[in-house]
């Protein structure tokens, strides 16, 4: 069998960045057995033979109440369906010694073979940081190597030290040389028995984590109910604050027994005097608000070139194997189906690696943690955990990257609701539908005589989704995802440069995921929705649009005509599709929305994206797909529509009731595809498709039908 080892630690002590360097090309992301949270490992070679290398969640210790952070807890001592590992490697932050020393009790405690690698010796250096080596070593009795991850030093004493304790578990055994009080030592020997499949070692570590753990309201996984009445019998003996304080105070009275860390007065000083402003209750907001618009504007605007580029080789690739291919149905399907659904999939990719790219910077110089720290008491409000911003405001851009963004969150209840409201975010697949609505239905004049009245109609649909989406959150916060909220946890970490190596090596591997997984769905969807809008073939025309191209080309008709009637023809043949007896069938439905049948296949076509809905709407119209919000031919036909009754089809009532529809509906398989992949459950994808339409159904009825009794009809 493989030797495994775990490589574990304090968040923000560049494990990422030693998993990185051990493990080069050979790292795979996964999901944990049994839970929708997911890890990275990879072959790790040492001198003599070959591991499987596990990166354990980032903790501060091993007393947890959320499930996300039992990860660590189930990782090392083998209760995620696994081997318990047979090395723990534990990264301990040079710079933030003794705080990381605290989570390395633990794992001594739980007598499991270990090596502390010290990492960020070159900077702790720079800063006049001083380690007693031997009194640390003599104090744990676990093997130490000096490393740092950007300049790989003592990764290859790393790797030998790691391979002689694998061979030798003993080695690896550290002291336990600290003590608790006669109360807690009473609880733990009560809780033993309850431990007998594992070692003494085991078991005494998993009393302790429970009398720290077990509580009201806790989310624990897998705790036995036998297990859980003795703690309360034991509570009732020992209130829960007084025990958890023995036990803490403990291991801290250890810690500062003896001096292992010698630091300069002047260490923090440049991260302080960087925070007297980050922090500050209006100087840190402005910054705030500066990096943020930086950073929206990155994904609005500065991935617009290489979407576009996308978009134009595969339109030329469409082009080029439309022409080689014969005209008829295989063509279609390679063209429309399997090059568009490529191209859909891989158009997603600018903005997801430059948010990562972003997201990853700002997280490895140490500001993401004041954004979390500065956001939370507002977001707090909503049900929201401060970590939420971040992928909300990337919303406004594209929804797929930003429910991607919510790995950053620990909890699964924070992430499936943040990933519940993202969609509600106007992105920027909604715009083309609300310029042409705005263009074609309203006029050009002035509201207040100053404020263009178009414009005012477009800010009003950002701002009215963004209230939306704060009001679902608060909403399902207390319903369907209601639950015990983790509070902000965090170390403000010290400035850093950011690690570059690190920050293409995380964003390759997201990007990677969505490739392999959520864009396998968005293709599937694509292939899917071409054939509603392609079948059936052999419909009954109203016109032999055949006969008529042979007289017009007989009689010297210019390619602009030809055109013409070629788009007429795709017109009717989308109407006998599938995806037009849709649009038909759904029409009883969306008419008190003030939609036609014809809306109704827009709405279809739409699924495939948002936009779509413009180049949908200029088939219907005859018009042909090479449309654009800009289109005037397609404005005037809309404009110009009527019912049976001679009344004007697109009024100005309509036109808002459609861009409500569209700011709240899930009109998009991509989103659903990237929530079905975050959440591993198709479920939840449902339930956001299901909540979202309803939403805009009734959001639009209000409109409509509530604009009609005002007597705006």
């Amino acid at each position: 069998m493989t030797p495994r080892v775990a490589l574990a630690g304090n968040p923000n002590t560049g494990k990422t960045s030693v998993f990185n360097r051990l493990t080069g090309a050979n790292a795979r992301v996964g999901n944990y057995p049994g839970v929708t949270v997911e890890r990275e490992s990879g072959r790790w070679k040492l001198p003599g033979l070959e591991v499987e290398l596990i990166d354990v969640p980032g903790t501060y210790s091993l007393a947890a109440r959320s499930p996300e952070e039992q990860l660590a807890v189930r990782a090392l001592f083998g209760l995620d369906g696994e081997n318990r590992p047979h090395v723990v490697v534990l990264v301990l932050d040079a710079t933030q010694l003794l705080r990381n020393l605290y989570l390395a009790m633990q794992v001594v405690e739980a007598g499991i073979p270990a090596v502390f690698a010290l990492n960020l010796m070159d900077v702790a250096r720079k800063q006049g940081v001083v380690i007693d080596m031997p009194a640390l070593t003599e104090r744990f009795g676990v093997p130490l190597v000096q490393i740092s991850a950007h300049t790989g030093e003592g990764f290859a004493e790393l790797a030998k030290v790691v391979e002689r304790v694998i061979l030798h578990p003993d080695e690896g055994r550290g002291i336990v040389g600290w003590r608790y009080p006669r109360s807690v030592e009473q609880a733990v020997t009560r809780l033993l028995p309850l431990s007998a499949a594992h070692s003494p070692a085991e078991g005494r570590a998993l009393a302790l984590w429970t009398l720290l753990s077990v509580g009201e309201g806790d989310e624990l996984l897998d705790v036995p109910t036998t297990v859980r009445q003795e703690v309360e019998a034991i509570r009732r003996l020992h209130p829960a604050p007084e025990m958890d304080a023995e036990i803490v105070g403990a291991r801290y009275a250890f810690l500062d027994g003896r001096p292992l860390v010698r630091t300069p007065s002047q260490q923090h000083s440049f991260t302080e005097r960087v925070d007297a402003w980050a922090l500050h209750p209006v100087a840190g907001l402005v910054l705030f608000v500066a990096v943020m618009g930086m950073l929206f504007q990155a994904l609005f605007s500065w991935s617009d070139p290489a979407i576009n580029a996308i978009e134009s080789l595969f339109g030329w690739t469409g082009d080029l194997v439309s022409a080689a291919l014969p005209a008829g149905l295989f063509s279609e399907l390679i063209v429309d189906g399997l090059i568009g659904g490529v191209g859909s999939v891989v158009v997603f990719l600018p903005q997801i690696l430059l948010l990562y790219f972003l997201l990853g910077l700002l997280e490895d110089s140490g500001y993401m943690a004041r954004v979390a720290y500065l956001v939370d008491r507002a977001m707090r409000a909503l049900g929201l955990h401060g970590r939420a911003f971040v992928p909300m405001l990337s919303g406004y851009a594209c929804a797929v990257p930003a429910v991607m963004a919510t790995r950053t969150l620990e909890s699964r209840r924070d992430r499936l609701l943040t990933m519940m409201v993202v969609p509600l975010m106007s992105c920027s697949a909604r715009l083309p539908v609300y310029t042409l609505v705005i263009a074609s239905l309203f006029p050009t004049g002035n509201l207040l005589g100053f404020f263009p009245i178009q414009s005012a109609l477009m800010v009003g649909m950002y701002l009215f989704s963004t209230g939306t989406a704060l009001l679902a959150a608060g909403v399902l916060g207390r319903t369907v995802l209601k639950g015990k909220r983790i509070p902000l946890l965090m170390e403000l970490p010290p400035y850093r440069l950011p690690r570059l190596r690190t920050v293409l090596w995380q964003m390759w591997m997201r990007a990677r995921s969505f490739l392999t997984e959520a864009g396998t769905v968005i293709l599937a969807c694509t292939v899917v929705l071409w054939a509603l809008l392609s079948f059936p073939r052999d419909v009954q025309l109203s016109r032999d649009y055949e006969g008529e191209r042979v007289t017009m080309v007989a009689g010297g008709a210019s390619e602009e005509l030809l055109d013409a009637a070629d788009a007429e023809e795709r017109g009717e043949r989308l109407q006998h599709s599938y995806a037009g007896r849709m649009g038909k069938a759904i029409e009883p439905i969306i008419a008190p929305l003030g939609f036609d049948w014809k809306i109704g296949i827009g709405l279809v076509g739409a699924f495939a994206a948002r936009e779509v809905f413009v180049s949908t709407m200029g088939l219907v119209y005859g018009i042909g797909d090479d449309v654009s919000e800009e289109s005037e031919p397609l404005r005037e036909k809309m404009a110009a529509e009527r019912h049976r009754d001679g009344s004007v089809v697109y009024t100005p009532l309509t036109g808002l009731s459609l861009m409500v529809f569209f700011a709240l509906s899930a009109q998009c398989m991509s989103t659903l595809a990237a929530v079905r992949r975050e959440a591993n459950s198709w479920g939840w994808a449902g339930f956001l498709f299901v909540y979202m339409t309803v939403l805009a159904w009734v959001a639009s009825f209000v409109v409509y039908q509530g604009g009609r009794l005002l007597g705006w009809g």
